[in-house]
């Protein structure tokens, strides 16, 4: 297995950030009145997905690690909250948000690896 450097090499960091990029397809598409509304807290919590797995693995302490893989996750259930609420309102077709659940679970397995094998590591 090759050594982790940096975030960058993490491929949690590397799948949150697909989503990220889909999530910004995605919103593109939302009605013009939800600018500063829901499509801009959902990439605000999308990219938080990512920033918390990278600030906690550059802090190189694992209590610390694993509190930014919670953040990250507490900002992952925040997006498919706003999934949600977009499909209820008509803006997220069904194969769309098929699609993002897909990814968004994804992503939610990855972090919960390294956060339960870090809480029974140290």
């Amino acid at each position: 297995m090759a050594r982790v450097k940096t975030y960058k090499d993490l491929q949690v960091w590397n799948k949150a950030m697909d989503l990220v990029m889909a999530i910004y397809r995605h919103t593109e598409t939302y009605p013009k009145h939800e600018r500063f509304g829901l499509t801009s807290q959902t990439r605000r919590a999308a990219t938080s997905i990512p920033a918390n797995i990278a600030e906690g693995q550059a802090r190189r302490h694992t209590a610390e690690f694993r509190n930014f893989l919670s953040i990250a996750l507490g900002s992952l259930a925040e997006v498919e909250t706003f999934f949600e609420i977009a499909h209820r309102l008509g803006y997220l077709k069904e194969e769309h948000m098929d699609s993002l659940r897909g990814a968004a679970n994804e992503v939610g397995r990855m972090i919960h690896g390294p956060l339960r094998s870090l809480s029974t590591g140290n």
